[in-house]
This record gives C-alpha cells, sequence and structure tokens, in this order.
C-alpha cells in the first residue's frame, strides 16, 4: 500500500498524518506518478490551515517531481518511465499519485528531480513576476520581500540576469549574506531597519516601479510609500497574514498607484502557458544565471515538521520532502 500525508481536519501542523493511500488507476487523460520529491510551499501552510479551503480530507502538495508509470486512455506525447514535473494540481504529498497529463512538463536531462521539485512553482512564479505581471527591464530598481526565501532568491537572480538593480528585505544578517550571495545588491535587515526609509535612501529619493510581496500585512502599507506615482503593488503572498481590507482612496493619495494579486494558476491556465513558463525557467537555470539549491530535507512522513520549520521562519531557499 502506497502512503500519503492526509489533511483530516485543519489546523496546525499536527493535521498532516502519515496514512495509507489508495491511488488507483489512471483514468482518461491522466498519468500516474511515482514520485521522487515533493516540494514545500507556504500555499501548502494556507490549504493546512483552512486560509485557503480545500474538502476534507485531502493530500496537500501542489510540487513535485517523478516518473510516470502508468497512463489513462487518449493521452498522447508521454511515455512509461517519463521524467516529469508539475506545479499547481494539489496531492503531491504522496508516495504515488494521478494527475491530468496536461498539467505537467517533461523534464530535461539537465534537472533532476530534486532540483525540480524545489523550482517548479518557485521557479514559475519568478517567471510570471518578472516577465508577465511586470516586465523588469534593465534599469529597473525593485524590491523584493522575502529575498532569502525560495521564490525570493530565485527573483532576485533572475532579475539581476535582466540588468536590474535589486533591494531585498531579510529577517537576519545570515539572510543578508545568502540574499546578496544570489545578486541582491542591496539587503535590508528589517528588523533592525526601516525598509522605507532604505529604499528612498538607495533610490535618492526617486522609489520604485514595482514591489514583490509575498509577506501581506506586516509589509503592504509600508510597501505602497516605496513606490513612485504610478508604481505597482504585486502581492503575491501573505506569511505574516491576511492584508486588512483597503480604501482605494489611499492608492490616489500614494500617487495613482496600481496593486495586482496575480496566481500562478491563472497565468498557465493552459498547457501552452504552463510549457511556455517551465520552458524559460528550464533554460535560465540551465545557463547558470539562475542556480536553484535545495537548501533543506525532510522525508515526507516529517511533513509536520517541515511545516513548523517553514512556519517558524527557520529555512532559506528551497525545501523538499524526499520520497
Amino acid at each position: 500500500m502506497n502512503k500519503a500525508i492526509w489533511v483530516e481536519a485543519v489546523g496546525g501542523p499536527d493535521v498532516l498524518q502519515w496514512s495509507d493511500h489508495e491511488v488507483g488507476r489512471p483514468g482518461p487523460g491522466q498519468l500516474m506518478i511515482r514520485q521522487h520529491a515533493a516540494g514545500l510551499n507556504y500555499i501548502d501552510v494556507y490549504h493546512r490551515t483552512g486560509l485557503y479551503p480545500k474538502s476534507l480530507p485531502f493530500v496537500p502538495g501542489v510540487e513535485g517531481a517523478g516518473e510516470i508509470i502508468a497512463i489513462g486512455d487518449g493521452v498522447a506525447g508521454f511515455s512509461i518511465g517519463d521524467r516529469i514535473a508539475y506545479a499547481g494540481p494539489i496531492g503531491g504529498y504522496a508516495e504515488e499519485r494521478l494527475i491530468d497529463a496536461d498539467k505537467v512538463v517533461r523534464l530535461p536531462n539537465s534537472i533532476d528531480f530534486d532540483q525540480a521539485a524545489a523550482m517548479m512553482l518557485q521557479g514559475m512564479t519568478a517567471q510570471m513576476l518578472l516577465r508577465s505581471v511586470y516586465p523588469v527591464a534593465a534599469g529597473d530598481t525593485i524590491l523584493v520581500h522575502a529575498a532569502a526565501g525560495g521564490v525570493g532568491l530565485i527573483l532576485c537572480q533572475w532579475a539581476k540576469a535582466l540588468g536590474a538593480t535589486v533591494i531585498g528585505t531579510v529577517g537576519s544578517k545570515a539572510k543578508a549574506g545568502l540574499a546578496a550571495a544570489h545578486g541582491c545588491d542591496h539587503p535590508i535587515i528589517y528588523t533592525k531597519q526601516d525598509f522605507v526609509a532604505e529604499v528612498a535612501r538607495i533610490t535618492g529619493g526617486s522609489k520604485l516601479s514595482v514591489v514583490y510581496d509575498s509577506v501581506g500585512r506586516d509589509t503592504f502599507l509600508k510597501s505602497l510609500d516605496c513606490l513612485r506615482p504610478r508604481g505597482l503593488m504585486v502581492s503575491f503572498g501573505q506569511a505574516s497574514g491576511p492584508i486588512e481590507p483597503l480604501n482605494l482612496g489611499l492608492l490616489a493619495q500614494k500617487g495613482s498607484l496600481f496593486v495586482t494579486r496575480p496566481t500562478l494558476f491563472t497565468y498557465m491556465a493552459t498547457h501552452s502557458e504552463l510549457q511556455a513558463s517551465a520552458d524559460e525557467l528550464f533554460d535560465i537555470v540551465a545557463s547558470g544565471k539562475v542556480k536553484v539549491e535545495v537548501r533543506q530535507r525532510f522525508a515526507l512522513r516529517q511533513a509536520s515538521e517541515a511545516h513548523r520549520a517553514l512556519e517558524n521562519r527557520e529555512t532559506s531557499g528551497s525545501t523538499i520532502l524526499t520520497i
């Protein structure tokens, strides 16, 4: 019998239970995957706590990599043994799983399973943010909150490769060093420095065209003060909690600002969009301009420990659950 992590009631990390998992056979348009690794992401916490509700019980996890072991009717373009990866469909905390064939991409030989599980969601999120939500160009100066996190490290490197100047907030001196080693020109330790004042100093008072914020409640309003008139606030996470309701008049007062709350799944709703995003990610990783490092590993059965570490901000970069 295969095993998986199940959530039968929402709550803290202890609700993650290691239990039997009956997979079944792939239906039409589906693949069965034997997983090698699953990615750990903050959206998994949102699902576990019920912030993003799911029907109970469920297997969490929206990112993984493995090999195809069975193919359902009507699937073309894949073979048994193909190495694949995905980001999006929930159910990744499992030894084996079913998934729709149009939600996966084939892995190039240069990307191993662990690296793929660590980069698909975070890397394609970075691609969406830098290439679609706000196309960053040479000469731009940007602010990345949580610059030493999984998405943050990729954002810093990729933006640097595009010719941008990168300002990033981090929580400690060690994380400042990590961010700096991955393309962050100006790490700001938010526990010791006022990031609004630092942004004004670094930019000579001209401020920024875009802020990328995955922190949420603790950073949102102050981030608006980092933007120049008609600047864009990109809120793509809420690690510190949900953002309070916003009076839209505030955006006018602060310079006709724009705010967006993008989700990766909207930007890769079709397989062609998914493939294009993944191809660009694979290319920049293969070029060496972006390095995706697995900085923490937990066995899948230790998912609750991994969630505690993530929520306590004890992790940096990418974390995977090995299977």
